[in-house]
């Protein structure tokens, strides 16, 4: 197998281990669920303004229910686990790569996630229980990492639009994506790319949410001197 299959099977296992712990673990999986859809209401509310600007609007809901959600995955990335080796034969080199860099995003958010519910068991959820959560894992390096990740996504979306030709050879995947089991991931790239292809350039609606989450990880890691963060997560 490819070095960048064994890689996405990799962090594959890495996220079905974080599900299997919360099968055996009901409250750590309540919990999780819980936060994931607190954090997607987070995302909702600092891009509100996104939402509402008709160029960005597809990109900003993209990103929230797919990157930010807590929509389950599970079926797509079994899907991913039985069809790696026809995967890396049968698409474009760049879409494995960016097939890559979802799988290593996935499989961050979920540790990272475990991490911090296994912090909120036996609470509401609320901003002060989150922000000391954010605090006791840490993990700053990884936080990073994960907003890199995210961006990375985005610009590999938004370098597709720019060429005619490999989104040609997507639209030609589709019969064969179907036959191998590949169409959750086929329709997540479509989607990706005719969102990103509507919004005409993606620099500024990436600029935005790099300069957002930044200042995000780093108020949670300093304390939030100005206060602004429960109110930023009511």
């Amino acid at each position: 197998m490819e070095p960048v299959g064994a890689q996405i099977l990799d962090c594959l296992a890495r996220v079905e281990r974080q599900r299997q712990r919360r099968a055996v673990e009901a409250a750590l999986g309540e919990t999780t669920q819980r936060l994931k859809a607190f954090q997607q209401e987070r995302f909702r509310r600092a891009y509100g303004d996104l939402l509402a600007t008709p160029r960005y609007a597809g990109a900003a809901k993209f990103f929230l229910e797919e990157l930010y959600g807590p929509a389950d995955f599970s079926r797509r990335d079994a899907q991913f686990q039985r069809i790696v080796r026809p995967l890396v034969r049968l698409f474009p080199s760049e879409v494995v790569d960016t097939v890559h860099t979802l799988a290593q995003l996935h499989a961050l958010s979920e540790e990272l996630d475990s991490a911090m519910a296994e912090r909120l068991l036996g609470s509401g959820v609320k901003a002060p229980d989150y922000i000391a959560a954010w605090q006791a894992v840490g993990q700053p390096e990884a936080r990073q990492r994960q907003i890199e990740l995210t961006l990375a996504v985005g610009r590999a979306l938004d370098v597709y639009t720019r060429k005619p030709l490999l989104r040609h050879s997507l639209r030609l995947m589709r019969g064969p994506a179907q036959l191998a089991g590949l169409h959750e991931l086929q329709d997540f790239l479509e989607c990706g790319f005719d969102t990103f292809r509507a919004m005409r350039g993606a620099q500024e609606f990436l600029g935005t949410v790099q300069a957002r989450e930044q200042d995000w990880a780093q108020r949670l890691f300093t304390g939030d001197s100005d206060g602004a963060l429960p109110q930023l997560m009511a």
